[in-house]
């Protein structure tokens, strides 16, 4: 497989599966093309999901939140669903759920949460070179 493609799924595509995406396209440069829709797009991106990405270089410029797209989906060579709460038929495209750490449920917010959940999708998205073949 010479490129593959894969596409982050989250509910409002605002956060998360934008934190996947930037990390994802951060790590694997061109080895990888990524993209990254939410099942109930909301209005923007997390600002505290890109500060988190700032503090680490990867980048959300251009982005914002978009509704899944059947021919994406289908044209993906896999799908990760963030979270527990987005529901996706995917067909025959492979798919991976992550439900990432909630560090809120243990009382810590704000940026020190979302540090925690970028750096738990991180290890996560390198993970995603071994399904592939590629240098992670």
């Amino acid at each position: 497989m010479e490129q593959p493609t894969v596409l982050f799924v989250c509910v409002k595509n605002g956060g998360k599966s934008q934190m996947a995406a930037a990390l994802a396209r951060q790590h694997y440069g061109d080895a990888m093309h990524v993209l990254s829709a939410g099942t109930s797009p909301g209005q923007g991106l997390n600002a505290e999901s890109v500060a988190a990405l700032d503090e680490v270089g990867a980048s959300t410029a251009g982005e914002s939140p978009k509704l899944v797209d059947p021919k994406v989906v289908a044209g993906a060579d896999l799908v990760v669903i963030i979270g527990p709460e987005a529901q996706l038929d995917t067909g025959s495209t492979p798919v991976q759920r992550w439900v990432t750490d909630e560090p809120s449920t243990r009382g810590i917010d704000g940026m020190e949460r979302m540090r925690l959940v970028r750096d738990d999708i991180a290890a996560r998205v390198r993970s995603l070179s071994t399904d592939f073949g590629l240098r992670g």
